[in-house]
């Protein structure tokens, strides 16, 4: 059975002045802290922090092009997938396509050949190093790899996207 939580005013029952102190300190409209929201940046503001979180204002800006609301993935969770038979698989390596953004971490230890708007330099590094291929899909100016995109051979486009433009 629930032990019943005793109220707090009851604590204060036969005192004279409910723990205040002096009997005149608690008269008048000057003791409540102002009207309503009043006082949330200044003596209000522990309440504010522990309840109302959502209140307090990030200060600053984010550049538009600096979003990071792109899903992850690693490397030793591609390797899973190729291991588990998931991905396609031709002439030897498997082919994976994932809209977002590959790191780095894990060990790669079958070729696999990567299509992805984002990756890191250390996932290009570990790719290549087992004989795996890196697509760069749709780049944008100032996001992702600095590395040029490279296609696998039998692919009708040879030449970078860049080089397109000019």
């Amino acid at each position: 059975m629930l032990k019943r939580k005793r109220k707090k005013v009851s604590k204060y029952r036969g005192t004279r002045t409910h723990g205040r102190g002096d009997p005149k300190k608690g008269r008048g409209k000057g003791n409540r802290g102002g009207v309503g929201r009043a006082g949330m940046t200044k003596h209000k503001w522990t309440y504010r922090t522990k309840y109302e979180k959502d209140q307090i204002r990030k200060k600053g800006f984010k550049r538009w092009f600096e979003e990071d609301d792109y899903p992850v993935i690693n490397l030793y969770h591609i390797e899973n997938l190729a291991l588990s038979g998931k991905l396609e698989n031709k002439d030897g390596k498997y082919y994976f396509e994932f809209d977002g953004k590959v790191l780095g971490a894990g060990r790669l230890t079958v070729p696999v050949v990567v299509r992805a708007p984002r990756i890191t330099d250390k996932a290009v590094e570990k790719i290549r190093a087992v004989g795996g291929d890196v697509e760069i899909m749709g780049m944008d100016s100032g996001a992702g790899s600095s590395q040029e995109p490279v296609f696998p051979s039998g692919s009708e486009d040879t030449e970078s996207p860049s080089k397109e433009r000019e």
